[in-house]
């Protein structure tokens, strides 16, 4: 592989006048940290996801580590979430102090959770679970929520996939108690860094505008415009706040999230119609249900089994055309070892032998699409795939 630039990289996002404009009048006005946009963000956020509350964070970790300390979980404390996953995940768990505790998906072409195994999961110690919505393709909520509510476990969204895919016509992140967002890069609503977490609940939210800022009362802002003095510092709280620049970005994304999901929803159509049964490979949620509409973050390939998965992804990067893994399991790493034997996960080792990430944005044309389903096609051919 050279250095010469991917023909299709994984993610990209264009900059046009729009968004420049926006940035450069945040940067004018002279107030960059939290201010009036990041208010006015929330409030469009909120009413996106249909929820009395949005709180803009510094990222996405720092919205999941946020609410999972709203909801009180803590030393002592078990939280079930899935392996196939970000690290991230697990690591906002550990930071609260509780224990994460890994449970299984449904199988290869359903790669959300299993509700049976997060059921079996569940133990006098547990405290939450954080559902991720896979790829952007919503989780079986009716059946969490009926085993949440039967246990008394608290549900946590990770949406970070999925904003604007939404299961029976409801938004994914307004089924938990509380809902994660993630604004990275190459998320569906890029920013740069930026997160978001929505919630019904007064008392969790007040918990969360506290923790977001030092535990303070009121925030520079309030105290800028005159409607503060002074503050107290009721709580051991962080420094996640969203800063103004990337408030002033991610309303001009909101703004375009429908139209730029759409055309995630083509690209992922092109690329099942040009790879559905073309030598063994097979593409995951494989069924158009009128129950979950997808927000399509993720483009991913099972591959058939045997195959070498990295001489694949190495001939496609020959071609300048990037890949990616979704996930390595966050069981199988050093820092969780001592969780690998605790759980049997078969369908999730199956799965994450196999995946293979394609790239999907928004602008990704139609001869880019067709040139990753050519390659790959090919090198499946080279590496052990059934037969064309």
């Amino acid at each position: 592989m050279t250095d010469a630039p991917w023909r299709v990289p994984l993610s990209d996002v264009q900059v046009d006048d729009e968004l420049l404009a926006a940035a450069t009048e945040a940067v004018a006005s002279g107030w960059w940290s939290m201010g009036p946009r990041v208010a006015e963000f929330e409030e469009a956020f909120a009413h996106f996801c249909g929820v009395r509350h949005a709180l803009a964070v510094a990222n996405g970790t720092a919205a999941l580590q946020l609410a999972l300390l709203a909801v009180g979980c803590g030393p002592g404390d078990e939280v079930v979430v899935p392996s196939l996953n970000f690290v991230a995940a697990a690591n906002t768990i550990v930071h609260t102090g509780a224990t994460p505790v890994f449970c299984d998906i449904n199988g290869p072409l359903d790669l959300n959770l299993d509700p049976a195994d997060l059921e079996a999961a569940i133990t006098p110690r547990t405290k939450a679970v954080v559902v991720l919505h896979y790829g952007g393709f919503p989780c079986d909520m009716d059946a969490v929520l009926e085993i949440a509510d039967r246990t008394g476990v608290t549900v946590v969204e990770d949406a970070a996939h999925a904003p604007g895919a939404t299961w029976n016509g409801k938004p994914c992140g307004s089924f938990g108690r509380v809902g994660c967002f993630s604004f990275f890069s190459n998320k569906n609503l890029p920013v740069g860094e930026g997160g978001m977490i929505v919630t019904d609940d007064h008392d969790v939210a007040a918990q969360l505008r506290l923790l977001r800022s030092h535990g303070m009362t009121t925030l520079t802002w309030d105290r800028h415009r005159g409607h503060a003095s002074t503050y107290d510092v009721v709580t051991e709280g962080f420094n996640v706040r969203m800063d103004e620049l990337r408030a002033a970005i991610a309303l001009v994304q909101l703004r375009r999230l429908p139209a730029a999901n759409d055309a995630r929803r083509r690209v992922a159509a092109r690329y099942r119609e040009g790879l559905g049964g073309a030598r063994g490979i097979q593409l995951p949620f494989p069924s158009a249900d009128e129950q979950a509409q997808s927000s399509h973050h993720l483009a991913v390939a099972l591959m058939p089994e045997g195959v070498d998965r990295d001489g694949i992804r190495a001939g496609l990067a020959e071609q300048r055309i990037q890949t990616s893994l979704h996930y390595p399991p966050i069981h199988r790493f050093s820092a969780y070892a001592d969780q690998a034997s605790r759980r049997p996960l078969p369908r999730t080792e199956d799965a994450a032998n196999r995946l293979v990430t394609l790239p999907l944005y928004p602008h990704l044309r139609d001869e880019q699409v067709d040139a990753v389903v050519d390659a790959l096609v090919n090198a499946l051919g080279e590496y052990g795939g059934a037969p064309a």
